[in-house]
């Protein structure tokens, strides 16, 4: 902030609340050019003490940025189970027994462990896009690919009932498929159904 706010110097320029907070920021009173910043050390040692260092410590070798990535979807998961009250119905159990509960609670949490692989695949996806998509979010992504749906047609053979859009293409490659996988799973699916009839 230091060096940007020196480019200015001699110059007539007006910071914002965000500069000001940390500097005094001293004008010429008759050219109202900027002349001098000066440290407001007080404030900027409040913050440093407010700052602190943690250590995240792996069995596996990997680089920081991976190592607080996978921390930071772990805490994701943490955050969901909390939420699971809300969104996986979870506020009551409304089971019976022990087992039931335990039944429940694990199928829960192997939910959550694909949520969270969604969740970095799809955000390795948009790195490689260089854009903000909208249905790049899982639950965005699952509504999405929930319209991939199969009919039963006349000959009574189950296909899909329409191509995959191109938003789908986009998210099935996150996940390292493409229309031709989707179009493949579909006839086996169908060859599945046609046995068990």
């Amino acid at each position: 902030m230091t060096q940007y706010l020196k480019k200015y110097q001699n110059k007539v320029k007006e910071f914002g609340p965000g500069f000001e907070k940390y500097f005094n920021l001293h004008y010429d009173e008759k050219s109202q050019t900027f002349i001098l910043p000066e440290e407001r050390c007080s404030v900027v040692e409040r913050e440093l003490d407010l700052a602190g260092y943690f250590c995240i410590v792996t069995s596996e070798k990997m680089s920081a940025k991976e190592a607080i990535e996978l921390y930071k979807s772990r805490d994701v998961s943490e955050k969901l189970f909390r939420g699971d009250k809300s969104y996986l119905g979870n506020k009551s159990i409304r089971v019976y027994s022990e087992e039931s509960a335990r039944a429940k609670i694990f199928v829960e949490f192997v939910a959550m462990i694909v949520r969270c692989k969604m969740y970095i695949k799809l955000k390795e996806e948009m790195k490689k896009l260089d854009k903000k998509l909208n249905y790049m979010t899982v639950p965005a992504a699952i509504k999405e690919l929930e319209n991939i749906e199969m009919v039963r047609q006349l000959d009574n053979i189950y296909r899909l009932d329409h191509a995959v859009t191109a938003n789908q293409k986009v998210i099935l490659k996150a996940f390292g498929l493409d229309a031709n996988s989707i179009k493949y799973f579909a006839s086996e699916l169908s060859k599945e159904l046609k046995k068990a009839e």
